[in-house]
C-alpha cells in the first residue's frame, strides 16, 4: 500500500524519531530527496494512547499537550487526504479528529488516537 500524500509522509517521517515529536510543528530533518523505500507504507495501524505502556503514554501525552491546534489541524487534514488512513480509522470506529500523533517505522504507519 502506498500513500502518495506528501504531507502525511512529511508529518510521519523523522529518521526513526517517533512522529509524535512532529506534532509540535518541527520539520523533519531528512534530505529533500527521500528514497521510495522510506515513503512506502505497507500497513496502517490505529492505536489508542490508552493502550500504550505508561511510560510511552506519558511521553506522547506530554508532546501532544504542547501541540498547537494548527499542528493538529494540519496533521488531521493530511490523514483525511489518504483513503487508506481514513479506512483504517473507520475500521476501528474512529476518525481523524481523534488522531493526536503519527509514527512511520519500517513501513508501518501508526496513527495514535485519543478518545474522550
Amino acid at each position: 500500500m502506498r500513500i502518495s500524500t506528501a504531507s502525511v509522509i512529511a508529518a510521519a517521517l523523522s529518521l526513526g524519531t517517533p512522529a509524535w515529536a512532529q506534532v509540535q510543528g518541527t520539520q523533519p530533518k531528512t534530505p529533500q530527496a527521500q528514497s521510495d523505500e522510506s515513503t512506502v507504507i505497507r500497513s496502517i495501524q490505529v492505536v489508542d494512547i490508552k493502550e500504550l505502556q505508561p511510560e510511552a503514554r506519558s511521553k506522547v501525552e506530554a508532546v501532544v499537550a504542547k501541540a498547537s491546534e494548527d499542528d493538529l489541524k494540519n496533521l488531521r487534514g493530511s490523514i483525511d487526504a489518504s483513503k487508506e488512513a481514513v479506512s483504517a480509522l473507520k475500521a476501528k470506529g474512529m476518525s481523524s479528529a481523534q488522531v493526536v500523533a503519527v509514527n512511520l517505522t519500517n513501513g508501518v504507519l501508526t496513527l495514535f488516537t485519543k478518545t474522550a
